[in-house]
């Protein structure tokens, strides 16, 4: 018989019974199929170059928040030019301060310094102490300026921004909403050291983006432009 000849109610009827006497039924087959799954047409599979170039950039660059499909292109970092007048006075201050100890004498007699004052051992702990604090202040100052970093990836321009020693603002933004970027050079010693100041703007100019001291501008330059223009043809194929 076939399983369509029967009828729903039918189902449920004994059609037979087995050599122990217990009812045989009839089950048709179930029509329903499984439900198909369905992926998104939204979602977009990351290439197995792109996935590398990801996990590489998480490795090297751990404090940044990277999406799936970003990675790090470059990073534009401050010339050490800008490093010379904190270096210098660090460097002049603590050599004063240690010359003053090891020609006490000769300060002494400059001074005509008599009593406590005269002996070595009352001046050599603040003096000591004041070396200590222009080596932390030297410290410092290279940390917060070579802290300034622009981290350009294939989706965004982040700004790491070092106010101070325990001030740190991150800025984002996206290179299809970058309406210009350009680089300066002022006078013959930035360009014979190549370095300069970078400076982007959004949409409508309503933010700027500025970065000084950028070393080799031009090169990050050409390279962020190239960076946005195929970011945003990769947006209008998508589209």
């Amino acid at each position: 018989m076939d399983d369509d000849s029967l009828n729903p109610e039918q189902y449920d009827k004994p059609v037979a019974y087995d050599a122990n006497g217990q009812p045989l039924y009839a089950r048709p087959l179930s029509r329903v199929q499984p439900e198909s799954i369905v992926k998104s047409s939204d979602t977009s599979e990351v290439s197995l170059e792109t996935k590398l170039k990801h996990d590489s950039s998480k490795r090297f660059y751990p404090t940044i928040n990277l999406q799936d499909d970003e990675y790090v292109i470059a990073t534009i970092q401050r010339h050490p030019i800008g490093l010379l007048w904190p270096f210098t006075i660090g460097i002049l201050l603590m050599a004063f301060a240690i010359s003053v100890l090891y020609n006490y004498d000769l300060f002494v007699r400059s001074f005509n310094l008599t009593g406590d004052a005269a002996q070595a051992s009352t001046i050599a702990l603040p003096i000591l102490l004041i070396t200590i604090l222009i080596g932390i202040g030297t410290y410092i100052a290279y940390f917060v300026y070579t802290s300034n970093k622009f981290y350009l990836t294939n989706e965004n321009v982040i700004q790491a921004v070092q106010v101070s020693l325990f001030s740190h603002v991150e800025q984002t933004v996206s290179l299809d909403n970058i309406e210009d970027a350009r680089f300066q050079q002022k006078g013959i010693f930035q360009q014979f050291f190549d370095y300069g100041s970078i400076r982007l703007s959004t949409e409508g100019n309503a933010t700027a983006y500025n970065f000084t001291y950028a070393a080799h501008p031009k090169e990050c330059i050409d390279m962020l432009n190239n960076a946005i223009e195929i970011c945003k043809n990769k947006r209008g194929k998508n589209k």
